[in-house]
């Protein structure tokens, strides 16, 4: 009796995980909101400028190329706003630190690829969240802008 409980208690807790993980939540999250995040406003403070979507930027001087970027971080024991907004912060030091690699002072048309689809916006990113890890995916182009 005991043997028995004892394999399916153990059979429950091993199928937990895959239960769980299985949750993937895609959804539009304020670009505006993440940015402002205590914990994230200080990883930018960088000469490296972000537009999103069709914001206007000024004159590009040189043109580095499109680059992309896919994240995951852990969800676990998160709300899906708070592990998205860290994700995306990932992303875009992913993508700030490209920048300064290629000589670049911005990322310009910066798009969300979230399992390959993308979408253009100014002021959200897609975030896939589940109940142990959240992924956000990015495209962007560095340059060379004029500073003003």
């Amino acid at each position: 009796m005991k043997k028995s409980f004892f394999i399916v208690l153990l059979s429950v807790i091993l199928l937990m995980p895959v239960a769980m993980q299985a949750r993937d939540t895609v959804g539009d999250y304020s670009i505006k909101e993440a940015l402002n995040q205590g914990n994230v406003k200080s990883k930018f403070d960088t000469n490296v400028k972000f537009y999103f979507g069709d914001q206007k930027y000024p004159k590009v001087l040189k043109d580095f190329g499109e680059f992309r970027t896919s994240k995951k971080t852990n969800a676990f024991m998160k709300s899906d706003v708070e592990a998205c907004e860290w994700v995306f912060a990932s992303a875009l030091i992913a993508l700030r630190d490209r920048a300064v690699r290629e000589g670049g002072n911005a990322v310009v048309n910066i798009k969300s690829n979230y399992n390959n689809d993308l979408t253009s916006s100014s002021d959200t990113f897609k975030c896939g969240a589940g109940a142990i890890m959240a992924g956000v995916a990015l495209v962007g182009t560095v340059v060379k802008i004029e500073n003003r």
